[in-house]
């Protein structure tokens, strides 16, 4: 098993310039907050595949492990509490990460609207 993984890595980086990067899917989840920022005055502006900001807040409050997700600037709301440790550790670390939106969903319960991914870039 390991064998296959270096050779499927060392197959995708040969085909790999220096100016290109690869990303590798880390996490897909809702957006926690949702209902609260800016994202009901921005839904209709918004598109899947839109690119997404994170953005690390190590002094939150109310979550030492808070990562921001911003839309053109704007404060879309936060990687879900539950599923943000991962992402949080890499971003500290200074690893590479993306974001985009992946489904937007027209549906009353918030949690439900908007799907991100986030990749780490390598």
């Amino acid at each position: 098993m390991r064998s296959a993984l270096a050779s499927l890595l060392l197959i995708l980086l040969a085909g790999t310039t220096c100016a290109e990067s690869i990303r590798i899917l880390v996490q897909s989840s809702p957006l926690a907050g949702f209902q609260y920022y800016a994202g009901d005055d921005l839904w209709q502006r918004m598109r899947v595949g839109d690119a997404l900001t994170l953005v690390r807040e190590a002094d939150n409050p109310h979550d030492a492990n808070a990562v921001r997700v911003e839309w053109h600037g704007v404060k879309l709301g936060y990687l879900p509490r539950a599923e943000n440790r991962s992402v949080a550790a890499e971003m500290d670390a200074g690893t590479a990460v993306a974001a985009r939106i992946a489904r937007l969903t027209a549906h009353r319960n918030p949690w439900q609207r908007l799907l991100i991914e986030v990749f780490v870039v390598i």
